[in-house]
């Protein structure tokens, strides 16, 4: 047997990851009995001389926050998807050497809405404005024929996210959270908001509402996502992304296509049903 393979996926905290659970997955799914994926608690400080240690066993590593873009200055490469938002959720680690940066949200977003039948809108609303909202807006940006509008807490962030669509090549607007209820116009919603900030707006999911993107896994459903599901509407929620960009790292860090997307959902359901 060959020595083995490593990877793992590296953040701060990290305990909650379901990372290992679906990247073990793909890796009994694909035969692969000579490798391995863990997790480390790594924070920011500790990050450089965390990737410094790493030998040639190694093969890749997931990065989850505050990592994201922390690791780019640590890196050989970095893929132009990874660039355009400045974060970094993959790295993979050459024969040689290199250190190659991906993100895999991006396309993983897409990706997921691909499978739900969402592969072209006119136009979409973002609600938030954090380091999920920047990666929305890339997966929008590809998809989106028309206008984003962000509903945001404040006029920094406001600024923020139409800089990123400035920098995308995708118009956005901004409007105020109090107005977070006109989202649910557009025929797609994503909600890149921490846990409870949209539960508020359940009662206002309209009789006939259009795709929700709730990108949170935990707690599961949310409010909003029950009350959509609920008036009908098509819902995505934050498993559907995990599983589809760590679909995309299996496949980068071992080299085999495609990646089990079933058995890895399979694993994920069961691990968050226990929990």
């Amino acid at each position: 047997m060959s020595a083995t393979r490593r990877a793992a996926v590296l953040g701060s905290p990290i305990a909650h990851s379901l990372s290992p659970v679906l990247h073990r997955a793909a890796y009994a799914e694909l035969g692969l009995e000579d490798w391995a994926y863990d997790r480390f608690e790594v924070d920011e400080a500790a990050l450089p001389g965390f990737i410094e240690t790493l030998g040639p066993e190694w093969a890749g590593l997931s990065l989850t926050m505050p990592l994201k873009r922390a690791v780019i200055p640590l890196l050989d490469e970095v893929s132009s998807t990874a660039e355009a938002v400045e974060a970094v959720n993959t790295v993979v680690l050459t024969a040689d050497g290199r250190r190659l940066g991906d993100n895999t949200d991006i396309p993983g977003m897409v990706a997921a809405l691909r499978e739900r039948g969402v592969r072209q809108v006119e136009r979409a609303s973002v609600l938030g404005a954090g380091a999920t909202a920047s990666s929305a807006l890339a997966a929008l940006s590809r998809i989106c024929t028309g206008e984003v509008t962000a509903y945001v807490r404040s006029e920094a962030r406001a600024e923020e996210m139409r800089g990123w669509g400035e920098r995308l090549g995708i118009t956005v607007r901004t409007a105020a959270w109090e107005d977070a209820a006109a989202a649910f116009e557009a025929p797609l919603t994503i909600a890149t908001t921490p846990a409870g900030a949209t539960d508020a707006l359940a009662a206002a999911v309209p009789d006939r509402p259009g795709t929700l993107f709730d990108v949170l896994y935990e707690p599961w459903p949310t409010a909003l996502a029950t009350a959509w599901a609920d008036r009908g509407g098509a819902v995505v929620g934050g498993l559907d992304l995990l599983v589809h960009q760590a679909v995309l790292q299996v496949e980068q860090m071992t080299g085999r296509s495609p990646a089990p997307l079933a058995a890895m959902r399979k694993a994920g359901e069961v691990a968050l049903a226990a929990r």
